[in-house]
């Protein structure tokens, strides 16, 4: 019964935006489930639920997966939105941005947790990310560039 819940909680909260714990519980009434509001509790730490701000600046529960995902999404925005040039040089990438922007930048490569990028380092307006070997510099521009479209 308890699987069968928690595959109806990830459900619900996938395509709806469930605010509250007493909300959850409703819908899991509606759909047959006999709950009460510690059981829900429960239910939500052992599916490691979250909340998260919506775009209408509501707050919902949400997996972490699908959070990460939201933001990351949103740093390659702010990412693409700021970058002005990417160049290389060695097994080093060096990124351009307008003037107090490379910290975002550079948190949106961090997001992306690419494994040939070893880590990166911003100032006001550049960054610097060292790539593990010169070989994958090329196909890590590429992707950049992508982003940038």
């Amino acid at each position: 019964m308890k699987a069968k819940r928690h595959d109806m909680i990830s459900k619900l909260i996938a395509s709806e935006n469930v605010e509250t714990q007493e909300e959850l519980a409703g819908k899991l009434r509606d759909h047959g489930f006999s709950v009460t509001q510690a059981t829900v509790s429960r239910d939500i730490k052992e599916l490691r639920l979250i909340k998260v701000l919506t775009p209408e600046g509501r707050y919902r529960y949400a997996t972490v997966e699908k959070a990460e995902a939201d933001l990351q999404e949103r740093f390659i925005r702010m990412f693409s939105n700021c970058v002005l040039s990417v160049t290389s040089a060695g097994n080093l990438i060096v990124i351009k941005t307008i003037s107090g922007s490379a910290n975002a930048a550079a948190e949106a490569v961090d997001t992306l947790k690419w494994p040939d990028i070893l880590g990166s380092i911003a100032g006001d307006n550049t960054i610097f990310i060292a790539v593990r070997d010169a070989k994958s510099v090329g196909d890590i521009i590429k992707k950049f560039q992508k982003m940038l479209k």
